[in-house]
């Protein structure tokens, strides 16, 4: 298994996996692909094992107006056969190590037990905008005193349609 940034040739691989993850959801595989056409930048990682991208991670900007305060962790999966076996927790722990995140600013809307894992921990500001109440949205170093609406690049809401839920462990 080997973690690595993803390259242009993989993209192809994980709008697969991403609908393979989500399955019955466009949106993941949406967005994503959107952030590639569009050319925002994101922080992305995959894993590969036997040539096969088996897992992704991706961190785009997240705003307080038109001004950046950290970076959303979205979306995150891995294949269905891999699941359950770490994949996904080394490849989170891989990337908060990376420079271009380890201190900065992260906000995930997920799973509180999953994420608490990696350091994650609730946050009653920012007001995340598809979660009214925070009960699934997340922070790491994160010390915002101003109430605002979190930000989201507009690929968010321009792919097929909001996540309804919380990403993170899913139960099967």
């Amino acid at each position: 298994m080997k973690i690595q940034k993803l390259t242009e040739e993989n993209r192809i691989k994980v709008y697969a996996l991403l609908r393979r993850a989500f399955p019955g959801s466009e949106y993941e595989a949406e967005l994503v692909q959107k952030f590639h056409e569009n050319g925002k930048p994101a922080h992305e990682w995959v894993c590969i094992h036997t040539n096969r991208v088996i897992g992704y991670v991706a961190f785009s900007n997240a705003y307080h107006g038109s001004d950046v305060c950290g970076l959303h962790l979205a979306p995150m999966a891995v294949t269905p056969e891999f699941q359950r076996q770490g994949v996904g927790s080394e490849l989170l722990r891989f990337a908060l190590r990376q420079e271009a995140i380890k201190n900065r600013t992260l906000f995930v809307f997920g799973e509180p037990g999953y994420y608490k894992k990696f350091g994650f921990e609730p946050c009653s500001l920012p007001i995340c905008p598809i979660d009214k109440d925070n009960t699934h949205f997340l922070s790491i170093r994160n010390d915002t005193t101003t109430r605002f609406i979190v930000g989201y690049e507009p690929e968010f809401k321009t792919a097929e349609k909001p996540p309804s839920r919380p990403q993170g462990k899913k139960r099967r």
